[in-house]
């Protein structure tokens, strides 16, 4: 908490934005302003809600911190970047960014917020460094329910791809750097962003459709297509990493590309060895690089759907109640640093700590459970439980009062 304190001003909000990392760290099963505040022994939610809607700090500045401790304990001189996008489930039309769209949470369109993030992921550990709100065309063209839910006017749109482009930027401005970025369909099929990475010299391995054209010597040609074409001798077993049942094998093919711009250009395919399914990545690199390496890179996608899965499920990345996007910016930013603190330590204690035999390693699950057991110390009074019981009760009366009064005015 010590690398972000400078970034207020005041002891109040450093002392409360504490409270509310260590509620994000805890073990409640709801995490929000109010399961937080009275966790952390406030006595209402208004502190935490102040803390996140209208208290002066910058998200912008602590999303920096949390890149550049991700970066000092994590780094890696083989890390990659992986760039995903994932979707909160929220009701009602008022939450910033939200309309009905695809999410992969759910598997289907649902009623959504969704978001871009961008990960690091090394040997040690991975961890989110950056974050981008996706602000769907249904909002950037009203520019009243934009100012009503905190942002400027002239907000533009920008795709995901473009949101990606724009937090890789930021990544290599602050002078950091990887020698390989990946993703999916998504970003593999938008020739700005792959552009933009070949301009900075940094290498890719982005998922591509079925119907991705290319170039090869007798022409352009669907993926597809070329892979039909692909000899029997020139499929090789390779490991895209290890799961949490062992290495994940496919059978592996690599197809030189002919693009005229400088760089190795090239089309992996990947064969599932029991379905028989095949997947496309496209790739560029300075220089030619084995296939080996190729497959390492594209197999690291698969960190960002466990960062996705931690972040949620032990630092409250998804559960915040928040509608307008600064409370937003806020909590999500708040809850990266949360996560990356449990993926620093859990590296920290594989490095230092080797498990004995017959243990597996701590993971960042057990990590936050003797946490929340050894250090984290909520408040469980009966007096404290009882007030925030009065508390709710009493803001459950003005809220049906409320109601009520809306309906008699509807009907009058």
């Amino acid at each position: 908490m010590s690398r972000i304190a400078g970034r207020f001003a005041r002891v109040e909000p450093r002392r409360r934005v504490r409270g509310l990392v260590m509620g994000l760290l805890s073990d409640l099963p709801r995490k929000n302003c109010w399961s937080i505040a009275e966790w952390a022994g406030e006595a209402t939610p208004d502190g935490m809600q102040h803390l996140l809607g209208r208290a002066k700090w910058d998200a912008d500045a602590v999303r920096d911190d949390v890149r550049a401790y991700v970066l000092e304990h994590l780094r890696d001189d083989d890390a990659v970047l992986v760039v995903d996008e994932t979707g909160d489930v929220k009701k009602g039309r008022h939450t910033v960014g939200v309309q009905r769209q695809y999410t992969g949470t759910a598997g289907r369109i649902e009623n959504a917020q969704v978001a871009v993030y961008l990960v690091y992921a090394g040997f040690q550990g991975h961890a989110a460094v950056d974050r981008e709100l996706y602000i769907p065309r249904s909002w950037t063209c009203d520019p009243e329910r934009c100012r009503a839910a905190g942002m400027a006017e002239e907000t533009a749109f920008a795709t995901k791809p473009e949101l990606a482009a724009r937090m890789i930027g930021r990544f290599f401005d602050t002078g950091h750097r990887v020698g390989w970025v990946t993703g999916d369909e998504v970003y593999g099929g938008n020739p700005k962003l792959r552009a933009a990475l070949e301009e900075r010299q940094v290498g890719y391995v982005l998922a591509v459709a079925s119907s991705h054209e290319v170039a090869a010597r007798a022409g352009k040609f669907r993926a597809d297509a070329l892979a039909a074409k692909v000899p029997k001798r020139a499929w090789q077993k390779l490991s895209a990493g290890t799961g949490a049942k062992g290495h994940r094998f496919y059978d592996w093919a690599v197809i030189d590309l002919a693009e005229p711009r400088p760089g190795s250009h090239q089309l992996p395919i990947r064969r599932n060895r029991t379905t028989g399914e095949l997947a496309y990545y496209r790739c560029w690199s300075p220089a030619p690089k084995p296939l080996a390496a190729l497959v390492r890179v594209a197999g690291s996608r698969w960190r960002v759907e466990e960062t996705f899965q931690s972040g949620k499920g032990l630092a409250g990345l998804d559960e915040h109640q928040v509608r307008r996007f600064t409370s937003s910016s806020r909590w999500v930013t708040l809850a990266m640093l949360a996560h990356a603190f449990l993926a620093v330590v859990r590296a920290d204690e594989h490095t230092r700590q080797p498990a004995p035999d017959g243990l597996i390693p701590l993971t960042c699950n057990e990590i936050q459970r003797l946490f929340t057991a050894l250090v984290a110390r909520p408040v469980r009074d009966a007096v404290h439980r009882l007030g925030w019981s009065a508390w709710r009760r009493r803001h459950q009366a003005r809220a049906q009062a409320s109601h009520y009064r809306r309906q008699a005015t509807n009907q009058a």
